[in-house]
């Protein structure tokens, strides 16, 4: 495993300090991680998660959406699977960063036919998902029709099906008693908050975050009433304001951009979602006292990796990887990572960098598998839990690298 060493990310000055995480961020960081990788050393230990079923969008997608549509080409996937793997990466993603520290396989999206195995869960996510249903169709507005409700519909469908074949020994079904075993994620919300920013602004959007909220909670509450499980982490939404994509398409002026480049109207409205988010999951728990309801606040992470890319052994904060037009940021949304068009009577083509571990953003909206590795070690530290959770107490986490 190759660690390097980086200081202990900082919550967002706009973000309420949760105060379970706070005792753990004053250790450094690469102190938690070496306490992580020591739990390895006990070769006995069992990690008590036999499977994750995971519902969310492009972020944990690790091939749902281009089963269901097939289309993908690279350079995607280009780091660690050398071929487009279904990721909006260039390599892995934090859901499979993930699956490996717990000592379990990639996910298999749901949606693929050809080769996939549930036995140790099922992913859920496809890229564009929103958690409210969408209302126009995916060729229009480019929203999955795979929303968190359909996402939920497919989990009872496969648990259903695995309840029948117990008796058979299906090998590619989990059996029916992992689904209250299981750790289930969430990592959705994000197209909610952003596919109608430009239009309805900021105002806007706020006015219907209360319901994305609420649908996560009741998803919750769904699969702990219905199949049992008991066992739930929730991500919250990422500092959307640092994106190279929403820098260079979202309405602001440069007195709006912090001293690292990041739009601070848009991180502050994210900053009160996420907040929202945690109070609704606060309820939650004292509504379900079986369950163990954990916020994984990303945000800090991902806001530190943005804002202070040197500290952490990256180079590029809010420029893209894959992209065109060069620049500050090298997107341009006429011309997507992977695509060719001709513009004014131009050949453009949106190419991919020759060190995309140097950069934080992938494609102007996605993260990089740099960044995503970063963003795992600061998952399995342990430090953005809310309430703390003894992951590595529960599981013998496996080394990433």
């Amino acid at each position: 495993m190759t660690i390097i060493a980086m200081r202990t990310f900082t919550a967002s000055p706009n973000s309420r300090h949760m105060k379970a995480a706070q005792a753990l961020r004053h250790l450094p960081f690469l102190l938690l991680l070496l306490l992580s990788c020591l739990a390895a050393s006990a070769a006995e230990a069992k990690c008590a998660f036999p499977a994750i079923f995971n519902f969310g969008d492009s972020n944990s997608d690790t091939g749902g959406f281009w089963a269901a549509f097939p289309a993908q080409t690279g350079p995607f996937g280009m780091t660690y699977f050398k071929a487009p793997a279904g990721r909006a990466s260039d390599g892995r993603l934090v859901i499979d960063f993930l699956a490996t520290s717990l000592g379990l396989p990639f996910l298999s999206p749901y949606l693929k036919s050809i080769g996939s195995d549930f036995k140790h869960g099922a992913n859920f996510a496809t890229l564009a998902s929103t958690v409210r249903l969408p209302t126009t169709s995916l060729f229009v507005t480019g929203i999955s029709p795979f929303s968190l409700g359909i996402q939920l519909n497919q989990m009872k469908d496969l648990w259903t099906q695995s309840v029948r074949a117990s008796s058979k020994g299906n090998e590619q079904l989990p059996p029916s008693s992992v689904f209250s075993q299981a750790l289930y994620t969430f990592d959705i919300g994000q197209n909610d908050f952003t596919s109608e920013l430009a239009s309805l602004g900021i105002a806007g959007v706020k006015q219907f975050l209360p319901q994305v909220v609420s649908e996560i909670a009741w998803s919750i509450k769904e699969i702990y009433e219905i199949v049992g499980g008991r066992t739930f982490m929730v991500f919250n939404l990422a500092p959307i304001g640092c994106f190279p994509a929403f820098l260079s398409e979202l309405p602001h002026n440069n007195s709006d951009l912090d001293v690292h480049g990041c739009m601070t109207s848009y991180n502050n409205a994210v900053a009160e979602y996420n907040d929202l988010l945690n109070d609704s999951l606060q309820y939650m728990r004292s509504s379900m006292p079986a369950a163990t309801i954990v916020f994984v606040d990303t945000h800090s992470v991902k806001l530190e990796l943005f804002r202070n890319p040197t500290s952490h052994g990256l180079v590029h904060g809010t420029r893209a990887c894959c992209g065109s037009g060069g620049g500050a940021y090298n997107f341009d949304a006429r011309v997507v990572c992977g695509n060719t068009k001709v513009i004014d009577g131009k050949t453009v083509s949106a190419t991919a960098c020759g060190d995309p571990e140097k950069y934080v953003s992938w494609d102007g909206i996605h993260a990089t598998e740099a960044a995503n590795k970063r963003v795992a070690w600061g998952v399995l530290s342990g430090a953005y839990f809310y309430p703390r959770f003894p992951l590595s107490q529960l599981c013998d986490l496996q080394p990433i690298g």
